[in-house]
């Protein structure tokens, strides 16, 4: 039997106010879940008032529902206001007569920290600096001649290829262009033409290179340059200084190796590898196998170079070094992937 408009209407009325007496009433939050499943749930009152309009005339349909509606978000509009109430009444009471234990101690505060990259900078200068070592700093944004010319890279030499350039702007000034520079080794070039040796010297910076960025690659990524020009400096002078920064940053236990390498720049050239801190030289996937994991590249400073620098190589001699800051940490903490540096995750950067 369908009930007439009128009467559905007092009945929705007679739901609300007696509804909000019931909240008006209640002081736990177990009675309030019930009162809300008895007048807001799927088999309330006023559910089953809402579902039979379907049964009364299109015109009087909607004005029932329009009245339904506003029922049903009065009745929860109320519902929110006294669960505010009662948690604020719960919390308030909590803190009248709970107990201040003043010997507890407090909330730990977060406290920033530095960059993994940066304390492995700070640390690898600190070394150098202990031998004697000055640091300074070239810029990010580089002229061609400083970034390959000057370093025995003229512009058809196959070495360039090994260098995926992020270029600036066409050549300007006179055949002049600019790049970002892939290396810190201009800066040598750039201090040789205003000091005299003796130089003894390392470069922290950024580096860019316009290649794919993957696990054990970055398009930006920070190197350390060092340089040392003096009269009578040999490669064992090299040699000595190498071995003594690898064993402060590693570990005096860890080997060394030191072999014949080419670069450019230098001549004779070499590179450093130490043991690998995985397997301990017994071979594994992170050292392919071979028990030993190059970290940076060496030489003696080629006389051309010496002589772009304003430098007379029959007078002086001298060694450059250069290494992949990113790499020192991930041999030391058995990290896998150099996009972790970058990606800004605090669960990764916290443990630093």
């Amino acid at each position: 039997m369908t009930l007439p408009t009128k009467a559905v209407l007092q009945q929705l009325e007679q739901i609300q106010k007696q509804a909000s007496e019931e909240l008006e009433k209640i002081n736990d939050p177990k009675e309030l879940q019930l009162w809300k499943v008895r007048y807001l749930g799927r088999k309330s009152r006023l559910t089953q008032v809402l579902r039979s309009l379907a049964t009364l005339p299109l015109e009087e349909r909607r004005k029932v529902g329009v009245r339904g509606n506003e029922v049903k978000n009065i009745l929860e509009s109320s519902l929110a206001e006294r669960e505010k109430i009662l948690e604020e009444a719960r919390i308030a009471s909590s803190l009248k007569y709970k107990k201040l234990d003043v010997t507890l101690p407090g909330q730990p505060l977060s406290v920033g920290r530095l960059h993994p990259i940066t304390q492995t900078l700070e640390e690898i200068c600190d070394i150098f600096k202990g031998m004697g070592f000055q640091v300074i700093e070239g810029p990010d944004v580089e002229w061609d001649y400083y970034n390959f010319e000057a370093l025995n890279i003229p512009q058809e030499h196959p070495a360039r290829d090994m260098f995926a350039t992020l270029w600036v702007d066409a050549e300007v000034e006179g055949g002049k262009a600019r790049l970002l520079r892939t290396h810190t080794s201009p800066v040598q070039i750039r201090l040789m033409e205003k000091k005299r040796p003796p130089i003894r010297v390392v470069v922290p910076g950024r580096c860019y290179r316009y290649e794919a960025t993957d696990a054990t690659h970055e398009s930006m990524f920070y190197q350390v340059e060092g340089l040392a020009i003096d009269k009578n400096i040999t490669m064992a002078d090299l040699k000595g200084t190498l071995f003594e920064f690898c064993r402060c940053l590693f570990g005096e236990e860890r080997k060394i190796r030191f072999r014949c390498d080419y670069f450019p720049f230098v001549e004779p050239g070499a590179e450093v590898a130490i043991e690998c801190l995985a397997c301990h030289g017994a071979g594994c996937r992170v050292c392919g196998y071979t028990g030993w994991v190059e970290i940076l590249g060496a030489g003696m400073v080629h006389p051309d170079v010496l002589r772009r620098g304003g430098i007379d190589p029959k007078a002086y001699s001298g060694f450059a070094f250069g290494m992949g800051v990113e790499r020192m940490p991930m041999l030391r903490y058995g990290i896998d992937d150099i996009r972790l540096f970058y990606g800004n995750d605090l669960r990764f950067l916290k443990q630093f």
